[in-house]
């Protein structure tokens, strides 16, 4: 009977054994398989990777087949290799830590409609359970949904993840969170609120902001009590209808921008580009490139009706900040250097209040071509009374088209001037004009009008003979003219 005894406790042992060894933690993986956007001929996917288990798994392997006629054409957060329709994809370096009860996950583009069958994650089924299926369980012409969301592209396939956003708390959610290579698309409708990113893409990954012109960003701020100098700041609302703030290498397409104190406001925000976006009815400026912001393009964009509340303060685009305003702006060595923007093919005005585009000392180098100005409705205020002021140094101004028709105050079409600033630039010297077409409407002077000539002897401003003019009331220029 001791015996006996002796062996139950062995038994009693040998089980606690095996339990243990039944529940020892370790990681289970699901993958989870969504499209994320649809085209005509292809769709954008992701697949979330979910462990479900008690312990951290650190890689993880997804696999999956395509049908004929699809075929992955991009992917991103992962390392992807292909073998006829089969793929695979592995973690990348910095995600392969799936702590338990968390996620990771991993995207790409499709070429064709076929979606994803015999998908496995770690050699079992991506859905969880025993073995793989062994057949495909989707024919390869499904579409991927009954049909395309109304804000889908209809072409290629966008570069990277995509986000669609419908109300405004989706697109302040989107902006927040927004990171290298996505692309947020807003589909039409009246987005209300405050609208504003501090994410930075990079230039091989920039993060797009996309939409229809029916896409429409009100801001009714401003609110609260404004910091000293602006900075997204809680309980403060800037009244901007989109800012942009230490977010570089983002392009805006395709949507409108009303009804807000400013329009889109781009700080330390270098390499933005802007296509195609309609900015009207602002109380101040439309657009402005500020706190450094180089290396960025306005083009085929529409601006009208700006300065509604502070007329002097309308411009259509503005390149810089005053030197008065360097104490807050001056992030560049006491300086905005907002150098190198590009301002191409837009049209700017009529009800434009300030001038269609202004030029603040201390940049240097920017484009302005082949834009129309239409000068109707230019108050006058605060000097604002010609199209373009330049104060900057070093521009090229060429094979733009001008109009002035009253109402309006309007002295000359362009002009310089040189504010002395600290440090010193040279401001308002060493531009160009050429090829700019005129009609000043029999109120303005000049096309051109270079305030001084000997502030700039060592860096002249040069007007060619190929601008013209129609309608002055003296000239071309007040200056020689360079053949």
């Amino acid at each position: 009977m001791r015996r006996i005894a002796i062996a139950a406790g062995a038994a009693v042992v040998l089980a606690v054994g095996i339990t243990a060894v039944a529940h020892a933690a370790a990681p289970q993986l699901t993958a989870t398989f969504g499209q994320t956007s649809t085209w005509s001929t292809g769709y954008g996917a992701q697949y979330v990777i979910r462990n479900t288990g008690d312990a951290p798994s650190t890689s993880w392997r997804v696999e999956f087949d395509l049908p004929a006629g699809s075929t992955v054409s991009s992917s991103w957060s992962s390392v992807r290799t292909v073998s006829g329709q089969h793929y695979t994809f592995t973690n990348a370096a910095y995600n392969g830590d799936v702590a338990p009860g968390a996620s990771e996950d991993f995207g790409f583009n499709v070429s064709g409609l076929g979606t994803p069958v015999n998908c496995t994650v770690d050699g079992r089924p991506c859905a969880g359970g025993g073995s793989p299926s062994p057949s495909p369980s989707r024919s390869s012409s499904a579409s991927p949904s009954a049909s395309p969301s109304p804000s889908a592209s209809t072409s290629a396939p966008p570069a990277g993840p995509v986000v669609d956003v419908s109300t405004a708390a989706q697109l302040q959610g989107a902006l927040a969170a927004a990171r290298p290579g996505q692309t947020i698309r807003l589909a039409a409708g009246t987005y209300r609120g405050s609208f504003v990113t501090t994410a930075a893409g990079t230039a091989a990954q920039r993060i797009t902001l996309t939409g229809p012109a029916s896409a429409i960003l009100v801001n009714d701020g401003p609110s609260g009590t404004a910091p000293s100098c602006p900075a997204p700041t809680t309980g403060w609302d800037s009244g901007y209808g989109l800012w942009l703030y230490n977010a570089p290498y983002w392009n805006l397409t395709g949507f409108t921008v009303a009804d807000s104190k400013k329009g889109v406001v781009a700080d330390n925000s270098h390499h933005t580009t802007i296509d195609g976006v309609h900015v009207h009815d602002v109380e101040e400026e439309a657009v402005h490139f500020r706190r450094s912001s180089a290396d960025s393009v306005i083009r085929n964009s529409r601006i009208e009706r700006t300065g509604l509340v502070q007329a002097g303060y309308g411009e259509g685009v503005y390149i810089g900040s005053a030197g008065s305003n360097w104490g807050c702006h001056g992030n560049s060595g006491g300086a905005d250097r907002s150098d190198r923007v590009q301002v191409i093919g837009n049209h700017i005005g009529p009800g434009v209040a300030a001038e269609a585009i202004d030029v603040k000392e201390g940049t240097f180098n920017g484009v302005i071509r082949g834009n129309t100005f239409d000068g109707q409705g230019i108050s006058g205020a605060n000097s604002a009374d010609s199209w373009v002021d330049v104060k900057g140094i070093g521009y090229v101004i060429e094979d733009n088209t001008g109009t002035f028709r009253s109402p309006g105050t309007f002295a000359n079409g362009y002009e310089t001037h040189n504010p002395g600033t600290t440090p010193s630039f040279g401001n308002g010297c060493g531009s160009v004009w050429r090829g700019n077409r005129s009609d000043l409407g029999g109120a303005g002077d000049y096309a051109v009008n270079v305030t001084s000539t000997s502030k700039c002897s060592g860096n002249p401003n040069v007007v060619y003979a190929s601008n013209t003019v129609t309608n002055a009331v003296r000239g071309l220029t007040n200056i020689a003219v360079t053949p």
